[in-house]
């Protein structure tokens, strides 16, 4: 298990925030294929918006990179129509 950490901005304040952290979880969910190999995630409120943890199925650090990058992809439009961006992924 490989545990990936992407950061978005446009997390709403205040009462909305619960809200805007399932709403992004579902939009990944929804939008992830099973061949990403995605057993579970969590999203975090921060000061600059969310952080996702991506806990994912990888056979190497570098396979988790990329197969968070293809997750994102793949969520990009959806997460973009909600007012979401991925600023970075990490380790």
């Amino acid at each position: 298990m490989r545990v990936i950490r992407t950061s978005l901005s446009g997390t709403p304040q205040g009462p909305a925030q619960d809200s805007a952290l399932a709403l992004v979880s579902d939009l990944i969910w929804a939008y992830t294929a099973r061949s990403h190999g995605l057993e579970h995630l969590r999203a975090k409120a921060t000061d600059e918006g969310m952080d996702v943890y991506l806990f994912l199925r990888a056979a190497s650090e570098a396979a988790a990179l990329d197969q968070a990058r293809a997750i994102l992809a793949g969520a990009q439009a959806p997460l973009v129509s909600h007012g979401y961006h991925a600023t970075a992924t990490h380790r």
